[in-house]
């Protein structure tokens, strides 16, 4: 619905940012149309959420990306939307990789050494993180020292799935390379920037005081606890445009509510693949 209309709830001289999902070549991509209030809602509830993980105080940040691919300010990809969103919680910004996306050593180094043994955030794609950061310090036989830093990281599992890289892999190999042993996933998109779910300690991921997800069958009827169906995400953010209650393409399953053992209240769930009709495509799948 995105990729083929222009969804709006106000007046397009009210938008200050467009959004766009990636697409596979030669086809539309998402269009998300945001006023100011829609998106100053995602800014303030995106810090709701990191809160949990960061506290109050910014910390140093590291992005696992170039600098040159936020070029563009009114019209971005919903891969730079997702890196300006986090700089926010940058007291300072280093990026740890150069325009042809080679790993940038010296900015590395000097990361780690000015920050060495503080609290430090570090945040990228899943697949460039892998891929560009992961793949180059090994095939390098190398290794990074920030054992108390933060690793966030989401998007781009159908690569790692056609790589049979899973999960808890990812995350063995980012302790290897780095020593950080806090590692999180988080489940978002485009069409709700902001309304993102975090994965807890314990590997599930939940809903924020914003959000929530509902699983539904083939023929739209509620799935029950336990049981595998498409998912549909709610958001209270959207205000510029019809984003409220979108049904993905996304197969997942609610695991329990107020009941996990890291203490959030609310859904957890895990997401369980993408259906067998869908699109191949993801928002850091491919890159320019």
């Amino acid at each position: 619905m995105f990729k083929d209309y222009d969804l709006l709830s106000t007046n397009k001289s009210n938008i200050v940012k467009t959004i766009t999902s990636s697409g596979t070549s030669g086809k539309a991509v998402s269009k998300v149309y945001l006023d100011r209030p829609t998106a100053i809602n995602q800014t303030k509830t995106l810090v709701n959420i990191m809160s949990v993980l960061t506290g109050k105080k910014r910390l140093p940040l590291l992005i696992i990306d170039s600098a040159s691919m936020l070029k563009g300010k009114d019209v971005i990809s919903a891969r730079n939307a997702a890196v300006l969103g986090f700089s926010i919680f940058g007291s300072s910004v280093t990026y740890a990789l150069k325009n042809n996306f080679e790993l940038d050593k010296s900015s590395l180094e000097e990361f780690c050494s000015k920050y060495a043994g503080q609290k430090v955030i570090l945040f990228g794609f899943t697949y460039v993180v892998w891929e560009y950061f992961c793949q180059a310090l090994v095939k390098s036989n190398s290794s990074v020292t920030l054992e108390n830093g933060i690793f966030l990281h989401g998007g781009g599992w159908k690569n790692m799935t056609d790589l049979e890289i899973d999960n808890g892999t990812f995350k063995a190999v980012i302790k290897d390379v780095t020593g950080i042993h806090q590692v999180y996933n988080y489940y978002g998109m485009a069409e709700q920037t902001g309304s993102i779910y975090l994965e807890c300690e314990f590997g599930y991921l939940h809903c924020s005081n914003m959000s929530d997800i509902i699983i539904r069958r083939p023929d739209l009827t509620e799935c029950n606890m336990g049981e595998p169906g498409l998912i549909q995400v709610n958001s209270l953010l959207p205000v510029s445009y019809p984003g409220h209650m979108l049904l993905t393409e996304d197969i997942g399953m609610i695991i329990g509510e107020d009941t996990c053992q890291c203490g959030r209240l609310g859904k957890y769930f895990h997401v369980l693949g993408r259906t067998v009709e869908s699109e191949v495509r993801g928002c850091s799948d491919v890159y320019d």
